[in-house]
Order: C-alpha cells, then structure tokens, then sequence
C-alpha cells in the first residue's frame, strides 16, 4: 500500500474512530448527566444554508430547517473528525502514526476547540467562545472537555492501527 494510501486510511480510520468516542462522551454528558450537548441537525442546518449564501446567523435554531439537515450534520461531523485526523497525521507524521502517544495527540483535540469558538460557534449565533450563550464558562468548558476527549480518541483510534498496514 502506498504511503499515500495509508496516509488516506488512516485518516478515514482514526477520524471517526475519534469522532465516536466524542459521541460516546456526548451520549454520557446527555443521558448520563442531563446535560445538553450540540444537536447535529442544526450544524446541517447551518451548512445546508451556505448554498443561499448565509453563513452567518442571528440564532441558527430560528433559521428555516433544510432538507435532510440531521444527515448533512452528522456527515459534516464525521468528515470535520477525519479532516481534523489528516492533520494530526500531517502534522505529527507517520512515525507517531506507527506508534502514537498521548501528548501530540491531546494537544491536538485540545487545540481543535478553535474552530467551533471561531467559526462556528460565531457563525450559527452564540459569539465568539459562546460569548452569546446563557452560560458562556460552562458552554467553553464543555466545548474544551469534548475537545479534548476527541484528543484522547485521536490517540486511542491510532494505537489500534499502530500496526503497519499491509501492502
């Protein structure tokens, strides 16, 4: 297989191996501890807008709903987690993908916060690092803490394709 092959692979592999231990953190915080999570259906929502030409919004759960927005959410959030998972393994290269540790990849998660308290957060309503939200320390530390668990996951999904893939 080639190293561009593997690079691709292990992206796909480790991104939503990642992404489901973010969600499996999610479905904790909301059925173990009643606290509300981010509902996928409204970054479709925002997303499923782009092709009018709105990408900024007031308040995106006042927007009009889209066509297939949970599907186009939850692909959003999947294609963002191996993105995300490509880069790490740009960055960090294919010697910590054949044997990762904890820090480069914690970091990472860590680090990944960026892009929904700049861009996202901004973009559906809720300011800058949810500046605009009822509890603006509670919604970065959640924001922060989930980061930071798809970091643990970035690290975990690659210590189980730490093996060389064949080819």
């Amino acid at each position: 297989m080639s190293e561009t092959l593997q690079f691709v692979v292990r992206s796909v592999l480790i991104g939503v191996g990642a992404t489901l231990v973010m969600d499996a953190w999610g479905l904790f915080l909301r059925r173990g501890l009643g606290i509300a999570t981010l509902d996928y259906r409204l970054v479709g929502r925002w997303i499923g807008h782009f092709r009018y030409g709105r990408f900024v919004h007031d308040g995106i759960g006042k927007a009009a709903p889209v066509g297939g927005e949970a599907a186009l959410g939850w692909a959003a959030h999947y294609g963002i987690g191996i993105a995300f998972a490509a880069a790490l393994l740009a960055i960090a290269g294919p010697d910590w993908a054949r044997a990762p540790t904890l820090s480069p990849a914690l970091a990472f998660g860590i680090l990944s916060v960026a892009a929904p308290f700049f861009v996202m957060q901004p973009a559906m309503g809720v300011g800058i690092a949810a500046s605009k939200a009822p509890s603006p320390g509670r919604a970065r530390l959640r924001s922060l803490l989930t980061h930071a668990v798809f970091g643990l996951g970035l690290y975990l999904s690659a210590g189980l394709l730490a093996v060389p893939l064949p080819g």
